[in-house]
């Protein structure tokens, strides 16, 4: 047993029935640094309205309020190779301490930045902290647990992203309620400083068994190619001005950089994003799955809070209250998942979860103005056990088909993939809404000052605001309409994306009769997709490492663990 193994489960060989008291607390911390990164997902959606506000926030416009989502998100998007290549590199554990400083000093700057351009930027760095903490904590779940107790702590894992689901909009709308904008971005800091000594205290220093190089070529052509793209969709959106050469000049340059990167990764021998890994069916079904519900999730999130804080007329704490049911489906659908795809297969039950969530994204399209709550509670209820029962079974798989010495690799990638989803889905959902919106209420502003047409048709709280300031009570109406009208149009994209991640998992996962990613089979996949077996046997000759590759026949209580 190795000097890791001995602080996560003490000097005993046998491996027990179940996690130790300690394995638990190692996963309590990981939870918790992992909830203060989705948690800022979060907790910024019932702040928009606020900080679209000249007087109460920064007067933001709908592109800024893109963008201090996006840059967040995007720049997470991007260093996720990075970070699980320095995970994997130089430890976990240490990698991950330094993502919650970086993300912890960064939250502080947000609170107190002076303008929309200043919070974007800070939001920025925020990304990189985000970036160096995500692929540790789900590499440091395959460190803590051996293969029999891994797909619990996975799901405990996905599971609690719904607790930032609901305390992000419940805390911003409490904080809303008495304090100024900033406030939402300070609870990340205690969180951090919990995290950083819990995390010293009781988690793994061992680094992987083969250090990864440093890929400098493959992460700035990710980086471009990623940013020129989001770029030109968010830009091309607020605009209005999809053929201008600088934005569809730069979607085509964002997809050439793409496609070269690509073709750079497939031939040097240390890739920062292996794309073999590609050559597993599964692993590619749940990556592709997994950044499609993310894409239909967070898009409608964006434009929930403002049909809530808009047509709607609530307060941010009201607002942040109507949303929180989706975060009981997402903990209700999470470890059920896990039961569910043990009896029926992870196709079955993943292909099923993102259809259910799709189901809900079309469901928007029947709210107006007077839809009763309730239905919309329910809606967000059903919404979150389809999003929970799908995603932990994807991560499982994708983690399941990885050698040891990848899993900060592979769980950059599965991170990757749900963030660079939740950045297309607020940028090509953001820019629909924006787009649907400005076409529908023009007929309505005909003979209006200019002033006045130029801030409604940016956004409905621009027209809002005029409609108050220049006292044109019609234009309120004008404003939900058009608002309605597009948030319907836009919920379709979003729906329509989530039921091609379900066919794409029906597609991919075809065949397989696994009852369980983690369990019997997960040997053969992890081989098909690293294109140098000879990991494997390192991993075998050094006595099973911890988060080595399980062999076919599962450890029983009376064996000494595989894998950890």
């Amino acid at each position: 047993m190795s000097a890791r193994d001995r602080t996560i489960e003490g000097p005993a060989d046998p491996a027990p029935a179940s996690p130790t008291p300690r394995q638990w607390l190692a996963l309590s911390v990981l939870v918790l640094a992992q909830l203060a990164v989705w948690l800022d997902n979060t907790i910024l959606n019932v702040a928009l309205k606020t900080l679209a506000d000249p007087d109460e926030g920064l007067g933001a416009t709908p592109n800024e309020l893109q963008w201090s989502i996006s840059s967040y998100t995007l720049v997470f998007a991007v260093l996720l190779f990075t970070g699980g290549v320095l995970a994997d590199r130089y430890g976990q554990r240490r990698v991950l301490l330094i993502g919650l400083g970086v993300f912890g000093v960064c939250s502080a700057w947000a609170a107190w930045a002076d303008s929309p351009g200043e919070l974007i930027l800070a939001r920025a760095v925020m990304g990189v902290g985000s970036a160096l903490i995500m692929p540790a904590t789900l590499s440091l779940i395959a460190e803590v647990f051996d293969a029999r107790h891994r797909a619990k702590a996975i799901a405990i894992w996905s599971g609690c992203s719904g607790l930032a689901i609901a305390a992000g909009p419940l805390l911003s709308g409490a904080l809303l309620e008495h304090f100024w904008w900033g406030s939402v971005f300070l609870v990340n800091v205690p969180l951090v400083l919990v995290s950083v000594i819990g995390g010293y205290l009781l988690l793994p220093v061992a680094r992987s068994l083969t250090r990864q190089r440093f890929d400098p070529v493959g992460v700035l052509l990710s980086t471009l190619g990623v940013l020129a793209v989001v770029y030109g969709v968010i830009e091309g959106g607020h605009r209005n001005e999809w053929l201008a050469w600088d934005v569809l000049g730069l979607i085509v340059l964002g997809l050439l950089l793409l496609v070269v990167f690509v073709l750079v990764e497939l031939r040097i021998p240390h890739p920062s994003f292996d794309i073999r890994l590609f050559r597993n069916r599964r692993f590619t079904g749940a990556s592709v799955a997994v950044m499609l519900t993310f894409f239909g999730l967070t898009g409608s999130q964006y434009y929930a809070t403002f049909y809530l804080q808009g047509p709607r007329g609530q307060t941010p704490f009201e607002a942040g209250m109507t949303l929180a049911p989706v975060a009981l489906g997402v903990l209700l659908g999470a470890p059920v998942s896990a039961v569910l795809v043990k009896r029926w297969g992870a196709r079955l039950v993943v292909a099923g979860g993102m259809l259910i969530a799709a189901a809900t994204f079309f469901g928007y399209v029947f709210f107006d103005t007077d839809t009763p709550l309730p239905w919309f509670w329910l809606l967000l209820v059903v919404q979150g056990l389809g999003l929970g029962a799908s995603v932990a079974p994807t991560t499982e798989v994708i983690i399941a088909a990885l050698p040891a010495d990848r899993t900060g690799v592979g769980s950059a990638v599965n991170n990757s993939m749900r963030q660079i989803g939740g950045v297309l889905g607020v940028a090509v959902l953001g820019t629909v809404l924006v787009s649907v919106y400005r076409d529908r209420i023009g007929p309505d502003l005909a003979g209006l000052p200019p002033r006045v047409v130029e801030q409604a048709e940016n956004s409905p709280e621009g027209a809002r605001y005029m409609a108050e300031q220049a006292g044109l009570p019609q234009l309120v109406q004008a404003a939900n309409d058009s608002f309605l009208h597009s948030m319907h149009v836009t919920t379709v994209i979003g729906g329509a994306m989530a039921v091609a991640g379900a066919l794409i998992i029906l597609f991919t996962f075809a065949g397989d009769l696994s009852r369980s990613p983690g369990a019997d089979n997960d040997s053969e996949p992890a081989a098909e997709a690293h294109p140098h077996p000879d990991v494997h046997a390192h991993a075998r000759a050094a006595g099973g490492g911890p988060g080595t590759v399980p062999k076919p026949t599962p450890p029983t209580d009376a064996q000494p663990p595989a894998a950890r």
